[in-house]
């Protein structure tokens, strides 16, 4: 089923090429705009996505223990998809680093998702503002998958949800849940959220300012019936959220913290608050 590649110039390593040269690398989303998937779990899920798998390429036992997971053969098959087999050796040489996980996905980028299909049959939301580090980016989705979120929305300056440490991190929950850009620059893309709250989203903005309300108190109404929708609005390590976002929120929120401290990791602070969010489901 594989194909031998023994040459690390074989024009077939095209994608993979350069994993790492921050002006060469395939999944640079001004250059070729591919999604590189590493290693099996991550790889399984970007064949079941909704992305257009370009090809699949790994050294053994790598390979073959990815063509042994239920359901990957029969998808290979039907999506016609390429897979390439080769040594560790000239998959390093190819990719410009030892990859131990010993097995590469590639996928275009399909058309980017509209806001509404996002918050359309959706309950929780989570929207970023100034999110630049790909780790918190990726950390967010993976919490996001796990706490019951339906969709993350982007406002200005986040980084790609798309980079290869991004979908690593979030072990391939990025390419399973969906997420769309709020249109707008750094001054304007907080007039999108009336788009949300036009869709019967409380909107709850995270500050550590002791002034704002408990978050508990914030994800519930005056009769301590929790909201039926929940957006919640995150901001970048440091600086957190503009001005212009808290004020176009419904509510302000902390979390309360032990003394000494006044922040958590945003996409700590944000697992948080969606256990909050859910617990007031129950």
């Amino acid at each position: 089923m594989a194909i031998f590649l023994d040459s690390s110039a074989d024009p077939r390593f095209a994608d993979y090429r350069d994993l790492n040269s921050s002006d060469r690398r395939p999944d640079a989303r001004g250059g070729k705009g591919l999604v590189i998937a590493e290693g099996n779990l991550v790889s399984e899920r970007l064949l079941h996505s909704r992305f257009p798998v370009r090809s699949i390429v790994g050294f053994e036992p790598k390979l073959s223990n990815f063509l042994a997971l239920p359901g990957v053969q029969e998808e290979i098959a039907r999506r016609d998809i390429p897979v390439y087999a080769t040594t560790r050796d000239t998959l390093a040489e190819v990719a410009g680093f030892d990859l131990h996980r010993g097995l590469l996905a590639a996928a275009d980028r399909p058309e980017p998702l509209a806001v509404e299909q996002v918050i359309g049959s959706a309950r929780t939301l989570v929207i970023a503002e100034g999110v630049g580090d790909h780790e918190n980016i990726g950390s967010l989705f993976r919490n996001a998958a796990g706490l019951g979120v339906d969709g993350v929305l982007f406002g200005a300056g986040c980084a790609d949800p798309l980079y290869r440490r991004v979908v690593r991190v979030s072990m391939g929950h990025v390419l399973r849940l969906p997420f769309a850009h709020l249109e707008g620059g750094y001054t304007t893309w907080q007039r999108s959220l009336e788009q949300v709250r036009a869709a019967g989203f409380h909107i709850v903005s995270l500050t550590p300012n002791p002034e704002a309300a408990l978050l508990k108190d914030a994800l519930v109404d005056e009769t301590g019936q929790a909201y039926e929708k929940v957006a919640l609005l995150i901001g970048a390590e440091g600086p957190g959220l503009t001005e212009h976002a808290m004020r176009a929120t419904d509510i302000r929120a902390r979390i309360p913290m032990a003394a000494g401290t006044d922040s958590l990791n945003v996409a700590t602070a944000a697992a948080v608050a969606l256990y909050e969010r859910a617990r007031s489901l129950s």
